[in-house]
């Protein structure tokens, strides 16, 4: 582990520990809104030049904010600070945030509904319109690779490209958002919408959406997603 004067300079920071905070309510939160169980799943926040990124293998109750690690969006790759090693996903959401700017937060879990289509490998393809709120016209699975590997990492970037969540095969879901708020709200409709896939798929299989379909929908988003102030 080693130090650096990013960390330092965001723990002087108010909005350094509320997002800590913030991190722990919303991973306390997962089990009741049903997208994870026990200790598997993670979340991080960007804060600054720092990602903050709960704990490894601890359960969420027992999380206090001193335990989350921060770690540094450049400078020694991998490097954290903190009384508590970082998820062992954390190159993941690293590299999410280096390559995705516009991404403040990122909720990854194993949600039943879009962990079973990982299973199968199955990319979420236009069967409803809300597919268009992840950024087109299907939400994809990245190809399998181990848990926590710079090899899971690649792909889980790749799936993302132009894209604000994804699958990834055999393990979960990744969803990002501008803000935790966002993230965690994308990872709801996009585990919805799993669900709903499945049932549709236990019925015959759904009628998917017409590119032109897809296109107006993208469109209507992109008013109906904008601050409502």
């Amino acid at each position: 582990m080693s130090h650096s004067s990013s960390l330092r300079q965001g723990e002087c920071s108010v909005d350094f520990f509320n997002k800590r905070e913030a991190l722990i309510t919303a991973a306390r939160s997962l089990a009741g809104l049903g997208l994870n169980a026990g200790t598997s799943g993670n979340l991080s926040v960007r804060a600054g030049a720092v990602m903050l990124i709960t704990p490894s293998a601890m359960a969420y109750d027992s999380i206090t904010p001193d335990m989350i690690a921060a770690m540094p969006l450049n400078g020694e790759y991998g490097s954290w600070e903190g009384p508590k090693r970082p998820s062992s996903e954390w190159r993941f959401h690293l590299d999410i945030m280096r390559a995705k700017p516009e991404v403040g937060a990122i909720v990854h879990s194993h949600a039943p509904y879009a962990t079973a289509l990982a299973m199968a490998r199955r990319p979420i393809p236009a069967c409803h319109y809300m597919v268009t709120r992840f950024g087109g016209g299907d939400v994809r699975c990245a190809p399998y690779a181990l848990f926590g590997t710079a090899e899971l990492s690649t792909y889980a970037v790749a799936a993302l490209q132009d894209r604000t969540a994804c699958l990834l095969a055999n393990h979960g879901l990744i969803a990002t958002g501008a803000t935790l708020d966002a993230a965690m709200a994308a990872a709801v409709e996009l585990e919805m919408l799993a669900k709903q896939y499945c049932f549709a798929l236990a019925i015959g299989g759904p009628v998917l959406l017409s590119e032109h379909d897809i296109a107006a929908a993208t469109q209507q988003f992109a008013t109906a997603y904008k601050p409502n102030v």
